[in-house]
């Protein structure tokens, strides 16, 4: 196999396990379960805390999965009608213009 003929099959294989869309899916996950409800508010849906709601497991776990292309994504999750901010382990943060920190999500 030649080296362009490598590189076609080596693209190829990426494009399926990301999907047709070059999307790849991505889990939220937060462990909480003293809190009712919760949603997950970032860039990738313009900060609206009322349009991914996630679901909370057996465990107190709370999750969803989104499907997002490559790249950095700022994320905060809604709680009981406030921005949760506590701690995520693990997880990087950035301080946001309000003087509160963003987490941050990178897919690969």
């Amino acid at each position: 196999m030649t080296e362009k003929e490598e590189t076609k099959r080596k693209k190829s294989a990426m494009k399926k396990k990301e999907g047709p869309s070059g999307k790849k899916e991505i889990e939220f996950t937060l462990y909480a379960p003293e809190f009712r409800e919760v949603f997950l508010g970032g860039e990738f849906n313009s900060w609206n805390p009322q349009t991914l709601p996630m679901k909370k497991d057996t465990h107190g776990v709370w999750r969803t999965k989104l499907k997002l292309p490559v790249g950095r994504y700022q994320f905060k999750f809604f709680t009981d009608g406030a921005w949760f901010e506590g701690p995520l382990p693990d997880t990087e943060v950035i301080t946001n213009p309000f003087g509160t920190q963003n987490f941050i999500k990178e897919v690969l």
